[in-house]
């Protein structure tokens, strides 16, 4: 029996781990892929305050190697589903194996929507992009294509158009589906273009990303675009169903939460990217963490 399991290693599973330890509560860590979640993908992270520049396995490693040190334990295992008894006592259960826990803090995370190309995921972190924020200064002065129409891709594109030489705006449809005063500011920007219509077909390059082949909808016409890097912005994927027993989910499937971190079942808690939230970085991430693991002391010492 332990005092919090936590669901997920990534930033904010072991923010809340780390603090629930310094608690002194006992703390499994469950997590069925990669420990630090999607920030392994950043080689380059420079908006984490503390380190000017650290990459996102490094500052997983730091993570890990703290959680560790003050007594948590870390097991591989998918969670395949969270029951709650009568008495309060959670089994959470991953396939042979259940865990018995008096709290839950649940922080899946989220994914980014891929495009679900050939090598898609061996040029991650390495010519596509998720975040402006975390990789834009990267590309300054070179040549970058933002996938998608919506707010996210939008808001992507005036960040990026700041530094970039130039800017490809690739929509599917044959419209932008984000705001009109975003469009705007880019529509007012020399080095941005749109082009609407178009999917992407094919990444170029072999050992460093080169660019992308784009068709027309319509036509089937096909166009070469040579890019330095690639931003997709066609929203995130969050992996929450399996708890819809214990959770409201949103209409996108987030875990509906506000910044106490709380949910609707007593002792059960939420943090990062799988629950609503506007802002989705890694220091909010950590910030969820310690307050979900606060709540969750302040439920077990009540």
């Amino acid at each position: 029996m332990y005092d919090i399991v936590v669901v997920g290693a990534g930033p904010a599973g072991l923010t809340a781990a780390i603090y629930a330890r310094r608690a002194d509560k006992s703390v499994l860590v469950l997590e069925r892929g990669t420990f630090g979640g999607q920030m392994t993908f950043s080689p380059k992270i420079e908006n984490y305050p503390g380190f000017c520049q650290i990459s996102g396995n490094e500052l997983a490693e730091k993570l890990v190697e703290q959680a560790l040190n003050l007594g948590a334990e870390i097991d591989m295992q998918e969670v395949m589903g969270i029951r709650r008894s009568d008495s309060g006592i959670f089994t959470v259960s991953c396939g042979e194996v259940d865990y018995m826990a008096k709290t839950v803090i649940l922080a899946t995370g989220s994914k980014h929507r891929l495009l679900g190309l050939e090598r898609e995921e061996d040029f991650i972190g390495d010519g596509i992009s998720f975040c402006a924020v975390c990789d834009g200064a990267f590309y300054a002065g070179k040549t970058v294509a933002v996938i998608g129409g919506g707010n996210s891709a939008l808001q992507e594109s005036i960040m990026l158009s700041d530094g970039c030489e130039k800017v490809y705006v690739v929509q599917n449809l044959d419209f932008l589906t984000g705001e009109e005063k975003l469009a705007a500011i880019l529509r007012e920007r020399e080095n941005v273009e749109f082009i609407f219509g178009h999917t992407v077909e094919e990444l170029l390059g072999s050992d460093t990303f080169g660019g992308i082949v784009i068709k027309d909808t319509r036509s089937g016409e096909k166009i070469r675009l040579d890019l330095d890097g690639m931003f997709v912005a066609i929203g995130q994927v969050p992996e929450n169903e399996q708890y819809s027993n214990l959770v409201t989910l949103s209409d996108r499937g987030y875990i509906v939460s506000d910044e106490n971190c709380l949910t609707d079942t007593e002792g059960l808690f939420v943090a990062g990217d799988c629950r609503t939230k506007n802002i989705r970085q890694i220091s909010t991430a950590c910030g969820d963490g310690a307050t979900s693991a606060l709540a969750a002391c302040r439920f077990l010492d009540r």
